[in-house]
């Protein structure tokens, strides 16, 4: 009978002694998971995967260490978010912005110690959802598909000055409705893209 890894005192202990099966599990229940928050944060699908891959990678090869009484899915969060900073700082120079945005990451850290981060992002997809549908509309191809205003105004065939009061719309009634403890989340999340077609390098801002 193989063991059942559901409960994570038998996980944890299954990955300390190195069983597969565990292994298997833990990618299995967090890989998709880990990579949409990782996407949120670079916004790069492929470097995304990487740095899941890269919290794997390093959580079976220092298996030994894992402590038996903590919550493994907030030590995977963390580590996914530890990676995307010590890529981020080893792979662009430390701007004015680019710190601003670090220290928001890591208050978003340092106020959810219970790291409720994956709720977070639910109520704010939730939230985009509710959105009046063209005002929906606008913001998702602006804020996830990248597209620019005069992209957007093209293929919708309105204005520009329609598509930035329809994400001006949006962010309030974003705000208006997670309320205050959301703005770090929603900056970061949404801060502007890069359209496509430009260099990717520039995604997370200069």
């Amino acid at each position: 009978m193989k063991p059942s890894y559901e409960k994570e005192g038998l996980l944890i202990r299954g990955l300390k002694n190195g069983e597969e099966g565990a292994y298997s599990y833990l990618v299995e229940s967090y890989h998709h998971k880990l990579c949409v928050y990782a996407s949120n944060l670079i916004h790069d699908d492929s470097a995304a995967e990487d740095i899941v891959q890269n919290v794997f990678v390093s959580i079976w090869k220092n298996r030994q260490k894992l402590k038996d009484d903590f919550s493994i899915k907030n030590f995977l969060y963390k580590s996914v978010h530890n990676e995307f900073i010590d890529q981020y700082r080893k792979n662009r120079s430390v701007l004015t912005l680019q710190k601003k945005y670090i220290d928001a990451l890591e208050s978003i850290i340092d106020e959810n110690q219970d790291f409720h981060l994956e709720k977070m992002m639910k109520s704010v997809e939730d939230a985009i959802k509710a959105l009046p549908p063209k005002c929906k509309m606008i913001f998702v191809l602006s804020k996830k598909e990248g597209l620019s205003n005069l992209e957007i105004s093209e293929h919708l065939n309105i204005s520009i000055k329609t598509v930035e009061n329809q994400i001006t719309k949006a962010f309030s009634d974003l705000r208006g409705k997670l309320g205050e403890k959301y703005k770090t989340l929603l900056f970061i999340l949404f801060r502007e893209r890069v359209p496509r077609g430009e260099n990717k390098e520039m995604a997370l801002g200069d």
